[in-house]
């Protein structure tokens, strides 16, 4: 069985539902992912500041 059906099935078996239901949990999963990616950004600045140290990769061993 495809995932497509099981969707299918799965809005079938739902009680109807005004039209801005589905577009008010796309925002709200919108906006956590959003806030979820500022969190990272911020994560990755942290990492990035605590790292700095202009030796290190300074030389790259390219020979195998």
């Amino acid at each position: 069985m495809e995932i497509g059906s099981l969707a299918d099935i799965a809005l079938a078996q739902m009680p109807s539902m005004s039209t801005t239901a589905p577009s008010d949990i796309a925002v709200a999963m919108l906006s956590k992912q959003l806030d979820l990616t500022q969190e990272m950004g911020a994560d990755m600045i942290k990492a990035m500041e605590h790292s700095v140290n202009p030796s290190v990769g300074g030389n790259i061993d390219v020979y195998a």
